[in-house]
């Protein structure tokens, strides 16, 4: 009988082998922690904090309020159905000068027109004329002659909602909705609608292009991994050799094909297709976009369809063949079913670049091929409405997002095959 109790196992320095195991490992995940670093401050500083300041902005209003935070400590007591009193009207007034002093005040008129038509030059007005108040006697009969539209109450419910931090009133602009001052959604004017149609129009184009991208580069994938090596790697050269190429040279090309004096029709006059005088309009319209986008984002497709089918064995099809199957029949349910993941893959690639293209509808479809992504840049250029349009650039990242979500559902991204 031995009871004899057993002894730990040891390192020959003299620790524990099991101690000796978790510095190891700890060493190891620090090494790891060290050479991922530089990638994850990357996307951090170019990925994450682009994207959290984009939601953000869509939602902020602080600026306004920073400009205006007396007004807006006063306004809140007002109950928006009579006019404000006195406090009201002078704590606008002091705001007012301090920021024309500060030459901000053209902040303040931009802002507030989001919130009613108008205040942009009633604001600007007021700045200028606010300069010969006189403090010693009431604001309110002041401003009150400056402009008629102090005297409506329509005016100081913009106000009021104007000057609260945070909303997300501009995701309601987004789909065409508008919030009335008592709180209640309707829908625009239907003369203002403008958003839902070029949503509708953004994924129409999105998914036509994709699915043309799709036809058009199934064959030239079979072909080119059919092919020999000394053929196939030349006609690569073909389908790679538009990326050597500016993307704004390439479109400028199809503006100078497309027009309607252009090289297309005229080719197409030469042949007696068309008459002289009903050449085909094919720019500033969605005919112009959609062949400008299929041809630019074709490499998209070709390549991820082509790293699945170089891997797929000519031997099944002649197996298939052989054992009395029809080379459709063949092609249907042996050939077709294996490269869903360099469809699904390559579907995805263009659906997601198509969605959000700028450049190309802007030059190529004119107002006619407008999409979500121009009416984006407008309102970050012209119309200044930031909140606005990263408010649409959310919604258009939601959308990609879901995309990818059915996509990691249907597919899994661990089957993308990009080439």
């Amino acid at each position: 009988y031995n009871n004899s109790v057993t002894q730990p196992i040891t390192t020959s320095d003299g620790q524990l082998l099991s101690v000796k195991l978790k510095q190891v490992e700890s060493y190891r995940r620090r090494t790891a922690l060290l050479l991922v670093a530089p990638l994850l401050l990357f996307i951090i500083f170019t990925y994450i904090f682009p994207i959290g300041s984009l939601l953000f902005r869509s939602i902020d209003n602080t600026e306004l309020n920073s400009l205006l935070t007396n007004t807006h400590e006063e306004i809140q007591q007002w109950d928006g159905e009579n006019l404000p009193n006195e406090a009201v009207f002078k704590a606008f007034y002091k705001d007012l000068r301090i920021a024309t002093e500060a030459k901000k005040q053209g902040k303040i008129a931009t802002r507030l027109n989001y919130e009613l038509s108008g205040m942009s030059s009633l604001i600007k007005k007021t700045a200028r004329k606010a300069k010969k108040f006189d403090e010693t006697i009431e604001i309110k009969a002041q401003l009150l002659k400056v402009h008629k539209k102090w005297n409506k109450t329509t005016t100081w419910n913009a106000v009021q909602r104007g000057t609260v931090p945070y909303h997300g009133r501009k995701y309601l602009t987004t789909f065409d909705f508008e919030q009335d001052f008592d709180g209640s959604i309707k829908r625009k004017p239907e003369d203002l609608r403008i958003n839902v149609t070029l949503w509708l129009r953004t994924i129409f184009v999105a998914v036509g292009v994709t699915i043309s991208c799709f036809l058009l580069a199934f064959p030239i994938a079979h072909l080119l991994s059919t092919l020999p090596s000394r053929y196939s790697n030349l006609l690569m050269i073909c389908v790679l050799l538009p990326f050597w190429t500016s993307l704004l040279v390439r479109t400028s090309s199809w503006m100078v094909l497309l027009q309607t004096q252009g090289v297309l029709n005229d080719i197409l006059v030469f042949l007696n297709l068309v008459n002289d005088d009903d050449r085909l309009v094919m720019m500033y319209n969605m005919t112009g976009t959609f062949v400008a986008m299929t041809q630019i984002l074709l490499p998209f497709m070709v390549l991820p369809l082509y790293s699945v089918m170089k891997t797929i064995s000519p031997s099944l099809m002649r197996a298939a063949t052989s054992m009395g199957s029809t080379p459709f029949h063949a092609f249907r349910r042996i050939y077709f079913p294996l490269t869903y993941s360099g469809i699904s893959a390559g579907s995805l690639l263009v659906f997601v670049l198509a969605i959000g293209y700028y450049i190309t509808p802007a030059l190529v479809g004119g107002a006619k091929g407008t999409l979500i992504s121009n009416r984006i840049a407008y309102h970050m250029q012209s119309s200044l409405d930031w909140s606005l349009a990263t408010a649409m650039g959310a919604v258009l990242l939601a959308t990609v997002l879901i995309v990818y979500f059915i996509y990691n559902k249907i597919v899994g991204i661990d089957n993308m095959r990009l080439g």
